[in-house]
């Protein structure tokens, strides 16, 4: 028999479909630290499973593809490696089953087989998330970012809670785990994220707090929750901002004494971890109107980091980070298609990314299929592409596919509802005439007083053709 220490903390969820398997497989883990878990009823998951989770492997009979319950089994696996389980009365060829699924038991397997199997698949498990692995090195040209990392580094081995703040995409998460990889102590234990957002209703008592075995039905074992999962290591909670305020009170109660107590017990478990929040809101407006707790906000904001945007962070460090993402996606292939065309640098540098660092990931993307598919930098397909990525019309692909470019002809202009051009933000093209009246027609100005680039002005005045009906703009502004 395998050692148990294969079967600590972990869960099986089966879908028996028409067989009659759940029975045998509980009666074959009982005496092992295993929750096994009838799967045909619960909802999907909203939330993927970390590397901090309790491990988890899926059981599925083969009835369910003729009950038509794969559907429901696909959504919910989450990346959980799947045993399956052969029907009783005809040996399915395995073949015939998805391609990604590779293990199978006979209908009339035994409890050495079913443990064997499921100890190898949660022995491979353990080896890929055995530790939290570290980051790639940020890229931190710009003084923003500079700045970011000297007061991440300064800040590391403390104790203390860390609010992170930034717009979506800017990589929150990263600086929560360079912090964690930074401090003394917290460092060797678990990363353990939690997206706020993404709590079903009815379950944040169990996912936090853990519950003991008989605790309600189906809790055939206890379960830790991500408050001990994270003890000795770090508790990452994005969009900190999403939890609902009887949420929160539960969790600054946590925060102010240390301990939890499963659902179903009686006695407190005492937790010890560091902890690092990050949102995208502003919690300063939220505790004003009500929305988010002071006390839990005043809690959470020990320290605050500020994590800038890509514009804030400029030019250099779109394209340094571009070009890194880009080597990521193809990889020994960067170098047999050489150096990175200058023309694709600036148009990287003179895009504006709302998504920050999220979609210049997906540009990098686009850009690195394109070439891969293709041998070389297409520079119409790629400028497509970019055009995609800021939201505007494509320009069309010209006979050359060497970038010689289109005519770029006429064609009727398509106007919305309010006899507006597609695409157009009236209100945003007349406060941008405004502010460079205001400002002399002086682009640098103007920008400052809009609070954003020289580069993005310059794609919105493109993009709204201010620059045609418009009183002239000095040659040297």
């Amino acid at each position: 028999m395998n050692s148990p220490a294969h079967f600590d903390e972990l869960d099986l969820f089966v879908w028996e479909g028409k067989a009659d398997i759940l029975d045998r497989i509980a009666r074959c883990m009982a005496s092992f630290d295993v929750e096994v878990t009838r799967a045909d009823g619960l909802p999907p998951p909203q939330q993927e499973r970390g590397a901090a989770m309790r491990p988890a492997v899926a059981i599925i009979s083969v009835t369910v593809i003729d009950s038509g319950g794969l559907a429901h089994a696909t959504e919910f696996l989450q990346g959980m490696p799947v045993i399956w389980v052969a029907a009783g009365s005809r040996e399915r060829d395995s073949r015939t089953y998805p391609p990604e699924y590779l293990h199978v038991l006979p209908y009339d397997f035994t409890c050495a087989e079913l443990r064997t199997l499921v100890a190898k698949l949660v022995r491979q498990l353990r080896a890929r998330d055995i530790a939290p692995q570290a980051p790639d090195v940020l890229v931190a040209h710009s003084e923003a970012m500079k700045a970011l990392l000297a007061e991440v580094g300064a800040f590391a081995d403390c104790n203390h809670p860390v609010l992170v703040r930034g717009e979506t995409g800017v990589g929150k998460e990263r600086i929560a785990q360079q912090l964690h990889l930074g401090h003394g102590s917290y460092s060797k234990g678990a990363f353990v994220a939690v997206n706020c957002g993404a709590i079903p209703d009815g379950l944040f008592e169990s996912l936090f707090f853990g519950h003991t075995k008989g605790s309600f039905t189906g809790a055939v074992h206890a379960h830790r929750g991500y408050f001990e999962q994270a003890t000795g290591g770090t508790l990452f909670l994005d969009e900190i901002g999403d939890l609902p305020r009887y949420q929160q009170v539960k969790l600054l109660r946590v925060l102010e004494d240390n301990a939890v107590t499963r659902l179903g017990a009686t006695s407190p478990i005492r937790v010890d971890f560091r902890l690092v929040a990050a949102t995208n809101r502003n919690l300063r407006e939220m505790v004003a109107s009500g929305e988010f707790r002071a006390d839990l906000f005043y809690r959470l904001a020990v320290i605050e980091l500020h994590v800038p945007s890509l514009e804030e962070r400029g030019e250099v460090d779109k394209i340094a980070i571009f070009k890194a993402l880009l080597g990521n996606v193809l990889g020994d292939e960067l170098e047999t298609l050489g150096e990175t065309p200058h023309w694709l640098s600036d148009a990287v540098a003179e895009t504006y990314f709302p998504g920050n660092v999220r979609q210049l990931r997906n540009l990098a993307e686009r850009v690195g299929v394109i070439a891969r598919q293709l041998r070389g930098w297409d520079q119409n397909l790629i400028q497509r592409a970019i055009a995609l990525t800021r939201g505007t019309p494509a320009p069309a692909i010209s006979a050359d596919r060497n970038g010689g470019g289109g005519s770029g002809g006429g064609g009727g202009v398509a106007l919305d509802s309010n006899g507006d051009r597609k695409g157009w933000n009236s209100s945003e093209r007349n406060r941008i005439i405004a502010a460079l009246e205001i400002n002399d027609w002086k682009r640098q100005d103007t920008a400052q007083h809009l609070g954003i680039s020289r580069k993005v002005l310059w794609e919105k005045m493109r993009k709204y053709q201010i620059l045609d009906g418009e009183p002239g703009i000095p040659e040297d502004a």
